[in-house]
Parts: structure tokens; sequence; C-alpha cells
């Protein structure tokens, strides 16, 4: 498959697109000037929110592209219009889990024989450094190399996108659980708080995503999002709010045997939560490896002024 040419308009489709992140991805790419495509699913009913939010992505000069997942020919059709297939497909317990539908994708891309590249829905941890993750939360990584091993079994050209916490649900509420506002009096801090942990701007993360997806550096690579100012220890975050607020909060240290205590006994989507918070705040899977600069987004994006934390947090005040 040939690669795209440089200075070529990059026509690029996004799956998932209604989706928390996939709506920003598709505002980058339309920003980017790459020539937008938007899957749009026939199973989306009555769903009033997702239909005016395809209609403002039409109004932006984004096409929307009829297919389901249900008619393999259908997604056939819709890839075979594009150079790139990004897919935004959530991956959480809390909200809808799609990560294995992605396989049909895999199918119909290497069907279709044109795709020059396929960004996978990844966005967080990365996946082979997650094979001794806690269950249920481990199921989420599993799938993603799942779809992983279809890719490359397929031979499509491809681009992972890896390595930060969204902002909204780890910085804004300084890392608490159960809620996505700051506490006024008490935080509770993992362990002695003193572990490395990357956040990022949603918005940050889509328009690296956007500039990735045509770049011949970037192809066959595992890119990691991590924004020099925005790895942070859990302490340094709440440090960072403290200062703006004028506010000195009470610190409640958890150990990590009790932050575990009681996993079995609750919901399965708290249980893949509190998974994933104690890889990433006590054991520090998002920093105990080093990347090069070819891999690292602000490194290959200089140009992208990404928000630092003590901004994000203006917002709450």
């Amino acid at each position: 498959m040939e690669e795209i040419k440089s200075g070529e308009k990059t026509r690029v489709l996004v799956v998932g697109a209604t989706g928390y992140l996939g709506k920003r991805i598709v505002r980058a790419c339309l920003a980017e000037g790459h020539e937008t495509y938007v899957l749009q699913r026939p199973e989306i009913g009555l769903d009033i929110e997702k239909v005016q939010l395809l209609l403002s992505f039409k109004k932006l000069g984004a096409r929307l592209v009829e297919a389901s997942f249900s008619d393999h020919q259908s997604l056939v059709s819709a890839v075979k219009l594009v150079d790139v297939v990004v897919s935004a497909m959530s991956g959480v317990h809390f909200r809808s889990h799609n990560i294995p539908v992605q396989l049909k994708l895999v199918e119909a891309i290497k069907e279709a024989g044109n795709v020059k590249r396929f960004l996978p829905s990844e966005f967080g941890m990365d996946p082979p450094r997650m094979g001794h993750a806690l269950p249920p939360g481990r199921e989420t990584f599993d799938q993603k190399m799942e779809v992983r091993h279809a890719i490359e079994t397929a031979r499509i050209p491809y681009t992972y996108v890896v390595g930060a916490c969204f902002a909204a649900y780890f910085a804004g509420n300084l890392s608490q659980m159960g809620t996505l506002l700051p506490p006024k009096k008490k935080v509770n801090i993992y362990g002695d708080g003193n572990v490395k942990v990357i956040f990022a701007d949603e918005d940050d993360i889509a328009n690296y995503t956007a500039k990735t997806l045509n770049d011949p550096r970037t192809v066959n690579k595992t890119v990691y999002i991590r924004p020099r100012d925005n790895i942070l220890t859990q302490n340094e975050l709440v440090q960072i709010w403290e200062k703006l607020t004028g506010n000195e909060l009470e610190k409640i240290n958890i150990e990590a045997k009790d932050f575990l205590a009681d996993i079995e006994h609750m919901e399965i989507s708290h249980q893949a939560g509190l998974g994933h918070f104690y890889h990433i705040f006590y054991e520090g899977c998002l920093t105990d490896h080093e990347v090069g600069e070819d891999e690292e987004t602000s490194s290959l994006y200089p140009d992208v002024n990404y928000r630092r934390m003590d901004d994000y947090f203006r917002m709450f005040l």
C-alpha cells in the first residue's frame, strides 16, 4: 500500500465520531485541512443528540457516510472512499464498551485494500505493557491487543496513539474517583502521591492524532502523548490547584492494599476503574518506560501549544 504523498490532501474516515473523543477528532481533522468523512450508522435511531452532532459536522465541512457494522459491504464501501481510518470507539466499562467491534472494521479495510493508515481506538495506557493488569479492567487491553494483532496480520499500516490520562476524568477532580469536580476540603492521595502521571486535555489528544495520521514518521509506530509540562505527580497536581485557589486541602494517604481491599465486592465497571487507577497511580504504568523523541508528540509537533494543567484548572474557579 502506498504511503500518502507529502502535500496531498488526506481523506480520513472517523468511526465513533459522535463519542467523547471522536467528536474532537472530527473537528481536529477538519482544522488540519483533511478531507473528513464521518461514519453515520443507521442504528442511531432516535438519538437526537447524535443526529444533531452529525449535522453540525456536516455544517463544518465533513461528509457523512452511511454504513453499519452489521453490513460488511457497507463498511467496505465507506473505507474505499478514504486514505486513512481513525476509530474512536469507546473502551471503558461505564460507557459503551465496543473495542472488539473494530475487528469488523479491520476486515472491511483488508477487503477494500486501499487504506494507507489505520488508527484504532487506543489513546490511554499502552496495551502491550498491560499484560499483568488486574481483571476485569485487563479486558480492555486484551481486546486492544486482539485488534492490533488483526491489523498487523492483515499488514494494514497503522499508528497507535497512546499514553495520557484524559484531563476531564483525571485532572479536574485531582484524580478522585466518583466525581469530575475538584474536592473542596479533603483529597485522597494514592500511596505517597509521588508517582509520575501524564495528563492531557482531550482537545490536544485529538489535535495530535490529526497530525499523526498522514505523517510518514509515524507509520507503523506507537506514538506517545507526553506533554512535558503535564508529567506530574498527584501531589504536584494538587499543589497547582491549591496555589490557584489559595485553599489547602486535607490529604488522606491511601496505601495500595487498602485501595484494593474491597474490589471483589464492587460492580464490574467500578472494579475496572479501580484497577486502572491502581496501575496509573501506584505502579506508574504511564511513565515507567523511556520514549524516544521520534515517538513523542510534543517533540514531533512542537507547534501544538498544548494546555497546561494550571490553565486547565482555571475553568473550575
